[in-house]
């Protein structure tokens, strides 16, 4: 007899506790393999293709697209064993898929299940994609057929299937521009101007707009769940727990500025303005370590860290996240720049994982970007301070007693009142506004 087993959703990490279900990747009677992705969600962070740890044939699905499961809700229910309902359930090698679940288990890291190594997984191919080899189960006495290749497509991000699939597009047709291959936004974006080009569109395929309910009396009412409810529920914490002010200071920037394009003129990789003011910002606060911190009212502590994880606004399709660079203290110039713009591509094809999402002590906001001067940021609870940077831009200034015109930038740093007093802010705030003025000043601190 086969054994009907349930895979419930699991704990996804960093106390997430529920998931919209974006995509289901397999359907009932599908034959799966330990650790194959079944299930595509939607959490307040990232986007998660979910391994179900069980191989055999899919008997039941819980839960249809765009609805909110809670974790240890079920998700799918797997007949695993050697017969269902007496019949065979044998993949397309003649070895049974629960024999398989039962002596090699799950590979999968999630939180809650996953013991050993995966065997390599399969990928469902839908109608119309090419080459299927066919893999049979008896479900309810009737066969049942799943399609799968082997070898799948170079594809991470399910943002970038999202919009292949939604325009039409193979991907297997394409060449990726990323590393070994791999297949990115933009070149999806490519292959479809070039379609579009190519059938004389003058515009792009629209994209489908937020999820909202229907009008009413009062207006649109748009759910605050996902990426922006989270959001939503981090800022009003923040600002119910967090007794938080800001100071500001204008800057010349015009040295640092010189700075990097001296940097840049010398060869070797490109340093980021962003990787530079990162670099300020772990030295200031290793002078003034009381805004790397974190409040424990329950024990009334302040807890100060010894190492800099440093978050960064980005704004994504999907709204705005803040991957955390770790151990940036520990990181040059260059390094820093790297892993800037690893998480930055990342955020914009949704591929960001919740641990690149969670764990950091200070934010670095570049609102600039946005073409603003200054802001009063809200903190990233629960860290204790945030460094805002507005745009660079050229001003009226006095220069060494004479008037001139220079690269001028408003910093500002809301801080946790809690950890400090206005006089350590405000020397830490200083001191970054030196090093943006003369940056020699960071290299007596090196």
């Amino acid at each position: 007899m086969a054994q009907v087993l349930e895979f419930k959703l699991p704990d996804l990490g960093e106390g997430l506790t529920e998931a919209e279900i974006v995509r289901w990747l397999v359907e009932v009677g599908d034959v799966v393999a330990v650790d194959q992705p079944v299930v595509e969600v939607e959490t307040a962070k990232a986007m998660v293709e979910v391994p179900c740890p069980y191989g055999g044939v899919v008997t039941a699905r819980f839960g249809e697209e765009g609805a909110e499961l809670p974790v240890g809700a079920p998700l799918i229910t797997v007949a695993v064993g050697a017969s269902v309902s007496d019949g065979s359930a044998e993949g397309s090698d003649g070895s049974t898929d629960g024999s398989a679940a039962k002596s090699e288990g799950s590979g999968n890291v999630l939180v809650g299940y996953g013991t050993s190594e995966a065997p390599a997984r399969r990928r469902r191919v839908r109608p119309g994609q090419g080459a299927p080899v066919a893999s049979r189960a008896a479900v309810n006495g009737q066969a049942a057929v799943r399609e799968v290749v082997e070898g799948p497509v170079p594809v991470i991000s399910p943002l970038v299937r999202r919009l292949a699939r939604e325009n039409g597009l193979d991907l297997r047709e394409l060449t990726g521009s990323g590393p070994d291959g791999l297949i990115l936004r933009a070149d999806v974006e490519n292959a479809l101007r070039s379609a579009a080009a190519q059938d004389k569109v003058a515009e792009p395929t629209p994209t489908a707009p937020p999820q909202t309910s229907a009008p009413t009396p009062g207006g649109i009412r748009v759910p605050l769940k996902g990426i922006r409810g989270a959001v939503a529920d981090k800022l009003s914490r923040s600002r119910r727990e967090i007794p938080d002010a800001t100071c500001w200071v204008d800057a010349d920037a015009t040295e640092l500025m010189r700075a990097r394009t001296a940097m840049n003129a010398a060869g070797g990789p490109k340093i980021s303005l962003l990787a530079l003011l990162a670099r300020i910002c772990t030295a200031a606060l290793a002078r003034f370590p009381e805004l790397n911190s974190t409040v424990d009212m329950a024990a009334r502590e302040v807890v100060q860290f010894d190492h800099v994880h440093i978050g960064f606004a980005a704004q994504t399709e999907r709204g705005l996240v803040v991957p955390v660079v770790r151990d940036a203290h520990a990181r040059d110039a260059e390094s820093l720049t790297a892993e800037f713009a690893r998480l930055t591509e990342a955020a914009r094809t949704g591929g960001l994982t919740p641990g690149e999402l969670t764990g950091g002590t200070f934010t670095l906001n570049n609102y600039g970007v946005f073409g603003v001067d200054g802001s009063t940021p809200i903190i990233n609870h629960p860290e204790a301070a945030m460094l805002g940077v507005g745009r660079i831009i050229p001003k009226p200034w006095v220069h060494e007693g004479e008037l001139a015109v220079r690269q001028v930038v408003q910093l500002s740093l809301t801080f946790d009142h809690r950890v400090c007093d206005g006089g350590t802010a405000g020397g830490f705030l200083r001191y970054v506004a030196d090093c943006v003025e003369q940056p020699a000043v960071l290299l007596r601190t090196l």
